[in-house]
């Protein structure tokens, strides 16, 4: 895959809005544990940068798959995991689904306004007794004339506070885990307030301190059958492909946010001296940032071979796999390194490489844990059966 002139007009056009709009907010929304979703998202929209590659009949900019991995390397320069993550449920999450088996009432209920920025979206899958397991999910919808009514809960919800709709992934029936069960447009609020049914309580974190996490209570809550996304009985199927693009995102985005973190780690070691030498002059430090930036950029190569896979209609999952595995791990790996060659600084709260260290940590769980890529890149050696 190969970045034109269009495809670097869009990242920076992001680059100067993320300059202006964000970075400039990340100290105080960390502080806050927030950040103001609905202004920052309708600013968003009205410039088209949640709607990339979804179809302009419903407010987006129809471009394709190649132009949303640029977006997505673009908004990883957000200086806080915490809004960037929650940008990515609205635009990588949430709506894929949506956009691709939805009808279009449902598009132009639900897709419509989370493009244009004047709703904030949810994804609803993992609950306190499945997370990696999607398949034992105990959230259900029993039928009711033409409604379904929802309960159950759902955890570590991203935008869980503020977000106006869940795609919600719930039991529609009996049989069996991978075909009972329906990916369902779920209205959080009525009229600007909480939907009747619904309670929502924060969660406090070690990291990704400016998205509101939070666990969703559902008792008997009420919504028409036509608010299922595609067949009923898909959800899994559907959620399945959903994650597909939710981890090529994740990995296209952190290849920019360790980027940064390298850079920050030049920056300050070239300029902290230790025995009358730049920290970076030592070899070790700077061999070992070379290493780590080589990694990146291999890591890189690999999103690109997965989009250009997926902009030609075949199968990702297993690179998609690859990069999720492998993001997580260079997370890990590559803040490690850096928080070492800032010393006691970097223990401290007030700098880049500490909040990154925090605010990475997840990538190895959240969105498939590395134990289940795993899994799926050995069911597609043959190691192990599909299913």
């Amino acid at each position: 895959m190969h970045f034109t002139s269009e495809h670097i007009a869009l990242q920076d056009s992001l680059r100067q809005f993320i300059a202006k709009e964000i970075n400039p907010h990340v100290q105080e929304w960390e502080a806050a544990g927030i950040f103001p979703a609905h202004d920052l998202f309708r600013k968003m929209g009205a410039l088209g940068y949640l709607g990339v590659n979804k179809s302009t009949e419903y407010g987006g900019l129809g471009l394709d798959y190649s132009y949303e991995i640029a977006y997505c390397e673009a908004i990883g320069g957000i200086r806080t995991q915490g809004v960037c993550m929650a940008i990515a449920v609205q635009t990588e999450m949430a709506t894929p689904a949506l956009a691709r088996f939805g009808s279009d009432e449902l598009r132009r209920q639900f897709l419509a306004p989370a493009i244009s920025g004047e709703s904030v979206v949810s994804i609803g899958v993992s609950e306190t007794g499945a997370g990696s397991d999607v398949a034992s999910i105990k959230t259900r919808a029993r039928k009711d004339g033409g409604d379904y009514v929802i309960s159950g809960s759902k955890m570590w919800i991203t935008n869980g506070t503020q977000a106006d709709w869940i795609c919600l992934l719930v039991n529609t029936s009996e049989g069996a885990p991978h075909r009972n069960k329906s990916l369902v447009c779920v209205p959080l609020k009525e009229n600007g307030k909480r939907a009747r049914g619904v309670s929502v309580q924060k969660i406090d974190k070690i990291g990704m301190w400016s998205s509101d996490t939070a666990q969703i209570f559902l008792d008997e809550v009420r919504v028409p059958q036509r608010n299922r996304i595609g067949e009923e009985g898909m959800g899994f199927t559907y959620q399945m492909m959903q994650f597909q693009e939710e981890r090529l995102s994740a990995a296209a985005r952190r290849v920019t946010a360790l980027t940064d973190v390298i850079n920050d780690t030049i920056e300050y070691t070239r300029n902290r001296i230790a025995f009358g030498k730049p920290i970076l002059d030592n070899q070790v430090v700077h061999f070992r940032l070379a290493e780590l930036k080589t990694e990146i950029e291999l890591l890189r190569s690999l999103v690109y071979r997965a989009a250009d896979v997926h902009i030609a209609g075949e199968d990702m999952t297993e690179l998609a796999s690859m990069a999720k595995l492998k993001i997580g791990r260079l997370c890990r790996e590559v803040t490690d390194s850096c928080m070492q060659y800032w010393g006691g600084m970097g223990f401290t709260l007030e700098n880049p490489v500490s909040r990154a260290f925090r605010d990475l940590r997840l990538i190895s769980i959240a969105g498939g844990a590395d134990e289940i890529m795993l899994q799926i890149i050995c069911k597609h050696m043959g190691i192990l059966p599909k299913r």
